[in-house]
C-alpha cells in the first residue's frame, strides 16, 4: 500500500503539533519542549524534539507563528516567546477540519509480521509473539498510570486526553485478548 503524504506546502503533523501547543499559550522553545514532554507528545504523535524546532522555524517564515509581545520589565537576554497568528490559527482549523485522519490508513508494523509470518520459523514466531505480550503488557501499564495522571491533572486537554489515553488502554487490553487467545489456540505454532 502507498504511503500517503500530505499535498505539499500542507501543515506536517509536527506544524500542528507546535501550532496547537502555541495556541494554548504563548512559548519559547524550550518551554515548548518541555511541554511536549509533559503531554508525551511522542506517544500520540509522530513527532521528534528535533521535529518541534524544525516547525518553529518553518512556521515563523510562514508567518503562521509570530514572537509574542515581551512582558513589560523583561529582561531583553530573555528568549522571545512565539504566539500563533490568526493566520496558523486558520491553517490549523482548516487541517483538522479533514476527513483523512479518520480515513486514511495506517498499518501498525506489527500487522504487517503477522501477514509474512506464514515465512517464519515456529522458534520465529513464538519468540516475536513473546516479544509483543511483553511490549503491550509494559504500555499498557504506561498507559493505565498516564490515564490516572490525566485524571489527577487540569487544563485545556485532559477532557481529550482522557478519552484518547482511555481509547489507548482498551485497544491494548484488546491486543492482550488477542495475543492470550493467539497462544491459547495454537495459531502460532
Amino acid at each position: 500500500m502507498p504511503r500517503i503524504r500530505p499535498p505539499r506546502g500542507a501543515p506536517t503533523s509536527a506544524d500542528l503539533v507546535v501550532l496547537s501547543l502555541l495556541a494554548e499559550r504563548p512559548m519559547h522553545g524550550y518551554e515548548l519542549l518541555q511541554e511536549y514532554d509533559r503531554q508525551e507528545v511522542e506517544d500520540w504523535a509522530s513527532v521528534s524534539r528535533a521535529h518541534v524546532y524544525y516547525a518553529l522555524t518553518k512556521l515563523a517564515g510562514a508567518g503562521l507563528i509570530a514572537e509574542a509581545k515581551r512582558a513589560a520589565g523583561a529582561p531583553t537576554a530573555r528568549a522571545v516567546p512565539y504566539r500563533v497568528t490568526p493566520k496558523g490559527r486558520r491553517v490549523l482549523a482548516r487541517a483538522l477540519d479533514d476527513d483523512a485522519w479518520a480515513t486514511r490508513p495506517h498499518v501498525p508494523p506489527f500487522v504487517t509480521w503477522l501477514g509474512l509470518s506464514i515465512h517464519a520459523t515456529p522458534a520465529a514466531r513464538a519468540r516475536v509473539i513473546a516479544a509483543r505480550v511483553r511490549v503491550v503488557a509494559a504500555r499498557l501499564a504506561q498507559e493505565r498510570a498516564t490515564l490516572a495522571a490525566i485524571r489527577a491533572d487540569t487544563g485545556a486537554r485532559v477532557g481529550v486526553a482522557a478519552w484518547m489515553v482511555g481509547l489507548l488502554v482498551e485497544q491494548l487490553e484488546l491486543e492482550a485478548r488477542w495475543l492470550a487467545a493467539w497462544g491459547r489456540d495454537g495459531v502460532g505454532a
